[in-house]
């Protein structure tokens, strides 16, 4: 029976963090004289990418704020998709912008990344949101990481000193989850599929953070005990059940296989209710900073 303590709820404080958003967002409104305003973009007809679009949608609004969603043929050129991003770049009643990715193959995706005004830059990954995270200026922060960050932050309180190793190199989660972590005074090792002897390296860590997009490639006894992991990945395998099985069912994992991993660590995100609900709160969160300051409206610094 698994010890309910270790388990971080990231489902209960995306929770907590949209409702401060919303309160947030109310006095935005009063002072601006209008909502803030998130734009997203879906280029195509992708499933998974159109339910994450509407429950963008739906938060959004239910946060108080101004929704505008843009849904494109899969078609849609280059030309056009460059069009409707300056549009929005210059749109005073939208404050970020997000594209979903990925966008269709015939499109480069980080032209279109690099189109969008930094200021609106809700995703953190235009090169100048990257550069001043490398800087450790302030600035709009991938939302995945910072997430990340905030249950660690929850969890354990202070991360000063700590080692941490973060598995996977990506733009995305890996490269900017070790910048956080390091702008918390962590000494971070940025490990990946061809580490070697990589267990042996996960095994120092006093936090570890996968996101390598492997199905339950992280082990118990790879981790030191009393470990606090932040499993990032999303993975579909098929159900545990014969008779699923042979209907092709799915059931959700992460990277870390959860059930080894639980008896050792101190603390332990779950897959599904972990990291993934608080993406599109963060994004939430980083929308209302994005309007405070294109509306040259102060946000105190730990306000959310």
């Amino acid at each position: 029976m698994t010890d309910s303590s270790k388990i971080i709820d990231g489902k209960a404080f995306a929770e907590g963090l949209r409702a401060r958003v919303a309160t947030l967002a109310a006095a935005f409104e009063r002072a601006a004289g209008r909502k803030a305003g998130l734009a997203v973009v879906l280029v195509g007809e992708d499933p998974a990418s159109q339910v994450y679009v509407r429950s963008k949608g739906k938060q959004t609004v239910a946060c108080g704020m101004a929704s505008f969603e843009h849904k494109l043929p899969e078609d849609t050129t280059q030309e056009a998709l460059l069009a409707l991003v300056r549009r929005l770049n210059e749109d005073a009643t939208v404050d970020g912008i997000l594209v979903q990715l990925p966008l269709p193959r015939h499109l480069d995706e980080q032209a279109v990344v690099e189109a969008i005004s930094p200021a609106k830059d809700v995703d953190g990954l235009t090169p100048v949101s990257t550069g001043r995270l490398a800087l450790g200026l302030p600035g709009l922060v991938p939302c995945t990481p910072l997430g990340s960050l905030m249950l660690l932050k929850d969890r354990l309180g202070s991360l000063s000193g700590l080692d941490a190793v973060v598995i996977g190199r990506s733009i995305l989660v890996g490269k900017p989850m070790a910048q956080l972590l390091l702008s918390e005074s962590c000494t971070v090792t940025i490990a990946h599929s061809r580490t070697k002897n990589l267990a042996d390296v996960v095994r120092r860590a006093d936090i570890v953070v996968a996101a390598v997009g492997r199905a339950e490639m992280v082990k118990g006894d790879w981790l030191k005990p009393g470990a606090t992991v932040i499993d990032v990945g999303i993975n579909r395998v098929p159900a545990l059940d014969a008779v699923a099985a042979a209907e092709r069912k799915t059931r959700l994992v992460g990277d870390v296989d959860f059930a080894s991993a639980v008896a050792v660590a101190g603390a332990i995100t779950p897959v599904p209710g972990g990291v993934g609900p608080m993406t599109i709160a963060v994004l939430l969160r980083n929308a209302l900073v994005a309007a405070h300051a294109n509306a040259g409206i102060a946000l105190g610094a730990d306000a959310i």
